[in-house]
């Protein structure tokens, strides 16, 4: 989750700040769009090689999530210096091969029962409700709620982070998380990439200029996508109860 990478720089920026690109989430839109149906794309790949070359799949896996973050890191820099024609390809392939990584979670949620392909397309409206709501709340927050919710939000990402490491590292000796702890820690997910929308409205339009919107658009790329794999995990540890 590389949502925090450049959190606190743009609290400092966005703090006090006047809106220096009051259009930058409407010229982002189209991007993020067209990241998503990306992502579902790879997402399809992914299944289609989980299904039929299942011996495949982990090896690549391995591969795509090394690509995705060297391919976060030089696409946001890339994009934070204005190149967009490099930029845009960057985002394409980054948005693809989150879709492969994601396929592995949506393949567990389409074989557990009481999830499926309806809990994957309720996560998917989760998403799309949550973009309607924050898109006003977060445009109306005053200056001190936005900076105060912003600070909120990131620090409990940051810990959501830390604690989704410690989850990683103890399943690679095979020990996980009980059903409970699952349960409670996909849901502050929910909440804090819920609230992460919110502040999108508010910080974007303060940090990023109307030419920008490709470095806007990689920021709530990542809110959705980190929301839908919280919603479609909660999905699963409710229905995966003992």
């Amino acid at each position: 989750m590389s949502y925090t990478s450049n959190f606190r720089e743009a609290i400092r920026e966005a703090k006090g700040n006047a809106l220096v690109g009051p259009n930058v989430i409407a010229n982002a839109l189209p991007f993020l769009g067209g990241g998503l149906v990306l992502t579902a794309i790879g997402t399809y790949g992914g299944l289609g090689v989980i299904r039929n070359y299942p011996s495949l799949f982990f090896p690549t896996l391995i591969g795509a999530v090394i690509a995705e973050l060297v391919l976060f890191f030089v696409a946001q820099g890339v994009a934070a210096k204005g190149n967009n024609k490099l930029a845009l390809p960057l985002l394409a392939t980054y948005s693809l091969l989150s879709g492969y990584t994601l396929s592995g979670l949506v393949f567990v949620a389409l074989g557990t029962n009481g999830v499926g392909i309806e809990g994957v397309g309720v996560a998917a409206l989760g998403c799309g409700i949550a973009f309607i709501a924050s898109r006003q709340i977060g445009s109306n927050l005053s200056e001190e709620d936005g900076i105060a919710l912003t600070r909120t939000v990131s620090m409990g990402i940051i810990a959501l982070c830390l604690v989704v490491l410690g989850q990683f590292l103890l399943a690679l000796f095979g020990v996980y998380s009980p059903t409970w702890l699952e349960i409670g820690i996909s849901g502050i997910g929910v909440f804090l990439f819920a609230g992460a929308a919110v502040v999108d409205f508010f910080i974007l339009p303060r940090t990023y200029r109307d030419e920008e919107y490709l470095p806007a658009a990689l920021s709530m790329y990542l809110t959705y996508i980190n929301l839908f794999v919280f919603i479609l995990r909660l999905l699963i540890a409710i229905n995966s109860r003992d």
